[in-house]
């Protein structure tokens, strides 16, 4: 049998999602919802808003950024072409840099 592994966070990634489980529970806060209420709009459970709430790192990436959207937290720009105005940037420099990244073969040098 296998033993789980355990993933592990840098301090960073830690605190932004505490930071942005904060946000989430100030926003419904401030917009008087009720767990059971913004959990239901965004479509996951109860426990999942928790989660969340707590920064809990293993939760989903898409329903973090849903129950954000919906409390009115900004995480990336205000509006919606703004976001789309930032994403058509991104994409145009992806579309300049190369499709993939490998590492060259390290030549050895053995002739003494």
């Amino acid at each position: 049998m296998t033993k789980a592994s355990t993933r592990s966070y840098s301090r960073y990634t830690r605190q932004a999602l505490t930071l942005l489980g904060m946000l989430v529970r100030a926003g419904r806060s401030e917009r008087k919802m009720t767990a059971q209420e913004l959990a239901s709009r965004a479509g996951i459970s109860r426990d999942m808003l928790y989660r969340i709430e707590k920064g809990d790192p293993r939760c989903e990436l898409g329903a973090a950024l849903e129950v954000a959207a919906i409390v009115g937290v900004t995480l990336f720009e205000s509006e919606l072409a703004g976001l789309q105005a930032r994403s058509r940037e991104t994409a145009d420099k992806l579309a300049l840099l190369p499709k993939a990244v490998r590492k060259r073969a390290i030549e050895v040098k053995d002739d003494f």
